[in-house]
């Protein structure tokens, strides 16, 4: 019994060396750290050009997901009907055969409002068409109200950072979705232990996702004089589909709630 209880309080020490690791990598990077309740998770608030985004791990809140999952999320200026989607293509191969069953099982002809949009979006929106990204096409599947905004989305940054996270965070191909809706970019990977470098690898991607998602949509000025007024057409040429819920909002369970360190 004393070997048990050693070895449960050095996972517990463990652990706590995780979180103080991570802790001050947010403070030397300037960032906010809090632990949620319980030390179940953490939550950091940054900014971006000015702009505040938020990383959240803790308890998941997506069924595909086990265990703990690494959160991010941000309000960004885009079109409201702007949807795209990145997503690991064994993720996506599993979600495409559950939703396959379980409309085809149950009989259905609608998708219900309770189902996440990750599996909505696969049956309402044309997949991106990823050729031109060799390494890219093989770790992730794409889909978007309008591919070749969704395309333009991933080309360039983006794809180089994707291609570099499957020789990093996401070598092993967790659970890994990264969004854009309602003029908000999200990103969610499954990850049981948290560690600074992961945390800066995740967060450098998604500051990427987010960069480029802005540079498409007009809001910033891009080197090549094209590029706006080819985005602006993109998008107007959006339409909107079925109403959907935030990800974050009703019917999922809340993120933790923190205290201060």
């Amino acid at each position: 019994m004393l070997d048990s209880l050693k070895r449960l309080f050095a996972g517990s020490k463990a652990e706590d060396r995780d979180l103080v690791e991570v802790a001050d990598w947010a403070k030397r990077c300037g960032h906010g750290f809090k632990r949620a309740r319980g030390d179940e998770g953490f939550v950091i608030d940054g900014l971006l050009e000015g702009k505040p985004w938020r990383i959240e791990w803790g308890p998941p809140q997506r069924a595909y997901i086990v265990g703990h999952e690494l959160r991010l999320r941000m309000e960004i200026d885009l079109p409201s009907d702007a949807q795209m989607l990145v997503l690991s293509r064994p993720l996506m191969e599993s979600l495409e055969r559950q939703t396959f069953e379980e409309f085809t099982d149950n009989v259905q002809t609608q998708i219900g409002t309770k189902t996440p949009e990750e599996m909505r979006w696969l049956v309402m929106f044309p997949k991106v068409n990823l050729a031109p990204f060799k390494i890219v096409r093989q770790h992730f599947g794409a889909v978007a109200s309008q591919p070749d905004a969704g395309l333009a989305w991933i080309d360039g940054p983006l794809a180089n950072m994707l291609e570099r996270a499957t020789a990093g965070m996401l070598g092993a191909e967790p659970p890994f979705v990264l969004m854009t809706l309602r003029g908000r970019a999200y990103m969610r990977m499954q990850l049981a232990t948290p560690d600074a470098n992961t945390v800066a690898s995740a967060l450098a991607l998604f500051e990427t996702a987010v960069t480029q998602a802005l540079r498409l949509a007009g809001g910033k000025t891009d080197p090549n004089p094209g590029w706006n007024s080819t985005a602006n057409t993109a998008w107007q040429s959006l339409h909107p589909g079925a109403e959907l819920t935030d990800p974050d909002g009703p019917g999922e369970p809340a993120p933790p709630r923190a205290k201060g360190r």
